[in-house]
């Protein structure tokens, strides 16, 4: 449609008049950056997301202004900003990685901020304190899609190798049980666990500990084409955060709800933990298999043991 944001599709485009739109915000936001896009998408360059990460540099607390001349994007700005904190998700941690750690060098942050500003995505302002611009965010998060168990081991392990204040998991939509000491990094003969980071070496927990998983959000598929999540899938998720100290936020059921929910109408399926319905053979249901019902995201809700979970990083 005409005017339409996605009037093209959602093939990739660049919006450089919105770089500035955080820089006139009076309160403080958390922004989601790419609801439905990939910062780190193969057609981004590299120097649009430098811009990105100079507008979330001056409303970080370590970009306070006061010093600026009011040109380009900052003219008639306050000379202090609120504090906004950023929330980035993608399916390309091993983009953000690379990207990130060539951020920390001054060299290549100059020469993206520089390229940026010959293409009017940054100014003045921008390439002036670029080279004093710190290599990681304190008001940026970063985190993966995480659907089951596979991706988990992909993604988890990039993620926890770059750079970053705070790290989130979207479990959303979750589509199978999710071990997540079981995605890891290595450093010579130890392995970090993919929640904690903790080092473990010949399979026995070590005190030494890195920065690992801050965040972990849940939640069930929705669409015409959903599949039910297993309220076990979830648990596991929530007990595994428990043991780390990591807060755990159950964003919705969606399409599909339990039945001992109280909901006893819509397309019934009876699904195990590994996702197999057995709704046509109920007697040979493993006993794990639950009976669930699509009920519709705004029916299903988000409680779950007549409440919600809903913990986020302080």
């Amino acid at each position: 449609m005409p005017g339409h944001p996605f009037e093209q599709g959602f093939d990739v485009r660049l919006w450089p008049d919105r770089l500035g739109l955080p820089l006139r915000w009076r309160k403080p936001r958390r922004v989601f950056v790419n609801s439905m896009s990939d910062v780190w998408h193969e057609a981004v360059p590299d120097e649009f997301i430098a811009a990105v990460w100079m507008t979330m540099f001056w409303t970080s607390a370590d970009g306070r202004p006061g010093h600026w001349v009011g040109a380009g994007k900052h003219r008639g700005l306050p000379s202090s900003l609120p504090t906004h904190t950023y929330q980035i998700l993608t399916k390309r941690p091993g983009r953000t990685r690379s990207w990130v750690r060539r951020w920390g060098n001054r060299e290549q942050r100059v020469a993206w901020i520089e390229a940026a500003a010959e293409r009017g995505w940054c100014d003045h302002e921008d390439v002036r304190t670029a080279p004093w611009a710190p290599a990681v965010l304190p008001n940026v998060w970063l985190g993966v899609s995480v659907d089951d168990q596979t991706w988990a081991d992909r993604r988890i392990p990039a993620l926890l190798e770059t750079p970053t204040s705070v790290r989130f998991l979207s479990c959303k939509p979750l589509l199978g049980p999710v071990d997540l000491k079981r995605a890891v990094i290595s450093l010579g003969s130890e392995r970090g666990h993919g929640l904690t980071a903790s080092y473990v070496t010949s399979g026995h927990c070590c005190q030494r500990r890195l920065h690992g998983i801050d965040w972990v959000i849940a939640g069930g598929e929705s669409g015409p084409l959903a599949r039910p999540m297993h309220p076990q899938w979830a648990r596991t998720l929530r007990v595994q955060c428990a043991w780390a100290g990591v807060p755990f936020f159950l964003k919705q059921w969606s399409a599909y709800a339990p039945e001992d929910h109280g909901h006893d109408r819509g397309r019934a399926v009876l699904i195990d933990t590994q996702g197999r319905d057995w709704d046509g053979t109920p007697s040979s249901a493993p006993p794990d298999a639950v009976r669930m019902r699509r009920v519709g995201k705004k029916a299903a809700g988000r409680l779950w043991d007549n409440q919600t979970h809903q913990a986020i990083p302080v």
